[in-house]
């Protein structure tokens, strides 16, 4: 059995420490938030993802597929709220024709069930989008993942481990194995000295920091993405069924505004990408001095937003104007108006960007000693939590085969 310390309660340190727990080793989980899943997990629109997206042979491209039916899964055997009720990704014009072809090209590849349907197909669907060509992706879901999150801690307090809040990791440094010694990590927080086998870091928006803390040279730089939504009104959300998607942009890296319908009934809408000012910023008023520094200073920032001058822009204006956040929708749903959208939670994401402004694309996982970190788990990372476990353990015990043994 070996002792080992978790940092991060979203849902991937959860899931890490539930099946460290499970197979009998000691954790104990840290956070500096006093409550679980404050940040990416607690915030996001609540999909399962299919897969379809990612580049073929991808850890993102495999885990969303196997993700999806564990997730759906679990949260069936914990009682959480969850529907796997499929999506469209919709071709408004012509033009986006092309682009839904390579998706469906893509979803072959990655072995996710969907298949074209013309513009008549995709309104038995949903009465009320706009498509001249659709693809319906069948293993979409919609989960609670709060509420996942309350069950793995269950799980982990039920296994004997322990979850701390209040309490941020400030340090950590590896003790090598030396002749008749086993190796540690030494832990420092705000509130005590620490010591354990090893460390696993699950950090999110702060996970760069903390591994330059912890005495490692992560591979990249988090440049927090702020992500708006907006709730439709009762009565427009008569017009969704289910799940509306766009053919994603080319130019930019994220998907684009959707709609879609929660666990709950509620129909959210969104999320948009701007540059959050604050790495925990949901607001434009939400500054930081020191993390609006940490991302102007990264010359991959300026690199990624040439690249994309045309389609960062839109994502500004939709963020300044709710009526050109309604119009991308209206795109999707003619009929919705700026009097139809509720202002809703927004959330960051944690983009991890490389200093040549490409996007870590993939998750990135880094080791160093008896220490694994997490440093990019963007989107499907909720969905492929459980998935995301597995492989951090097993990169864990390839650390730690004396500790394994012992």
């Amino acid at each position: 059995m070996s002792h080992v310390v978790v940092v991060g309660t979203g849902i991937v340190g959860l899931a890490v420490a539930a099946r460290l727990a499970a197979r009998g080793d000691e954790v104990t989980v840290l956070d500096k938030e006093h409550r679980l899943a404050q940040h990416q997990t607690g915030r996001n629109s609540g999909v399962i993802h299919s897969g379809l997206y990612y580049p073929p042979g991808s850890l993102k491209a495999t885990m969303a597929a196997a993700g999806a039916r564990s997730m759906t899964r679990y949260a069936r055997e914990r009682g959480v709220p969850v529907e796997i009720c499929g999506k469209l990704v919709v071709a408004t014009s012509a033009s986006e024709v092309p682009g839904l072809e390579k998706l469906a090209d893509r979803a072959v590849a990655n072995g996710v069930p969907a298949r074209r349907v013309d513009a008549a197909e995709a309104r038995e669907y949903e009465p009320h989008v706009r498509a001249v060509a659709a693809l319906r992706v069948e293993s979409t879901g919609i989960v609670d993942y709060p509420a996942v999150c309350r069950a793995l801690a269950e799980d982990i307090t039920r296994a004997g481990g322990r979850i701390v809040l209040g309490e941020e990791v400030v340090a950590a440094r590896t003790v090598p194995d030396a002749p008749g010694t086993r190796g540690r990590v030494e832990v420092r927080t705000t509130r005590a000295d620490r010591e354990a086998d090893a460390l696993v870091v699950c950090a999110g928006l702060h996970a760069d920091r903390v591994a330059r803390a912890c005495g490692l040279e992560p591979e990249a730089r988090i440049v927090p993405f702020r992500g708006e939504y907006f709730e439709l009104t009762h009565e427009a959300g008569e017009l969704v069924r289910g799940l509306i998607y766009p053919v994603p942009d080319p130019r930019f890296p994220f998907l684009g505004v959707h709609l879609t319908r929660g666990v709950e009934g509620h129909v959210h809408a969104g999320p948009n990408a701007v540059l959050a000012l604050a790495r925990e910023g949901y607001t434009w008023t939400d500054v930081s001095p020191r993390d609006l520094a940490d991302s102007l200073s990264w010359p991959g920032l300026w690199r990624l937003a040439a690249r994309n001058v045309v389609p960062g822009a839109a994502e500004v204006g939709r963020s300044l104007s709710k009526q050109a956040f309604a119009r991308s929708l209206a795109r999707l749903v003619p009929g919705i108006t700026a009097a139809d959208l509720v202002p809703a939670p927004a959330g960051v994401r944690a983009q991890a960007l490389r200093r040549d402004g490409g996007l870590v694309d993939d998750f990135l996982v880094q080791t160093s000693g008896r220490q694994v970190h997490v440093l990019n788990a963007p989107s499907p990372a909720a969905t492929a939590s459980l998935e995301i476990a597995r492989h951090i353990v097993e990169q864990l015990d390839a650390t730690l085969p004396a500790a394994r043994a012992a």
